[in-house]
């Protein structure tokens, strides 16, 4: 089943950058699948049939036709572009949304947010809200009944995570690889740390719930 953010489907051919981005989409409140093969784009989104596609085409010889195959297999859903620095940006359409290669894995969030808010108009159905908290990943904004909340990022990131996935409960090492930057050390407590933060910030309308000898969840 597809998480409240939606499912993006991930096509790109160096894995460290795949994985990175996977990571900061997850954060984001997005669910993220990978492609390892750009070229097998069309037959992976035709099966998945993901909300929205970022396309690795900076190897495709020639990038339209395979722009082309995956944007047919989407039917509609937005297909974000990675192209190289010597590469066209627009390939016929200068609205498409393209991603001139380096980036930031935040440029790829933001760029896939900004995609499905395009497809979608204004509308606020990308909010998450389970009983009193609403947080909208994209405002970055968090409220308890009629008061705004102010986290850190972490906290809002790992907020974000399990607000996306309510009722299933997560380990400790889990929340570290969702909410955390990688290569940061950090351990155990500091996600029991952070959450007794959240705990606190959110007050009586706090939704997370700790599951002895195995973690956290929040409850729907």
């Amino acid at each position: 089943m597809k998480e409240r953010g939606g499912l993006v489907l991930l096509a790109e051919h160096e894995p460290g950058v795949a994985e990175l981005g996977r990571r900061y989409l997850v954060r984001a409140g997005f669910e993220a699948e990978l492609e390892h093969d750009p070229g097998r784009a069309p037959g992976t989104v035709a099966r998945l049939r993901p909300d929205a596609v970022v396309l690795d085409l900076s190897a495709a010889r020639p990038p339209e036709e395979l722009y082309r195959k995956v944007a047919d297999a989407a039917a509609g859903a937005p297909v974000v572009c990675v192209v190289g620095g010597d590469q066209p940006t627009d390939l016929g359409d200068p609205h498409l949304p393209t991603l001139v290669r380096p980036f930031g894995p935040r440029v790829l969030v933001e760029a896939v947010s900004l995609a499905l808010r395009g497809r979608g108009g204004d509308d606020d159905s990308h909010v998450l809200q389970v009983g009193a908290v609403s947080l909208d990943p994209r405002a970055r904004t968090v409220t308890a009944g009629d008061r705004a909340v102010t986290l850190t990022a972490t906290e809002f990131d790992l907020l974000c995570f399990l607000m996306g996935r309510p009722g299933r409960v997560f380990t400790r090492e889990q929340l570290l690889e969702a909410a955390w930057e990688p290569g940061v050390s950090a351990g155990n407590r500091t996600v029991d740390v952070h959450i007794a933060q959240l705990r606190a910030k959110l007050g009586e309308a706090s939704p997370i719930r700790t599951v002895r000898g195995v973690g956290y969840a929040v409850d729907p």
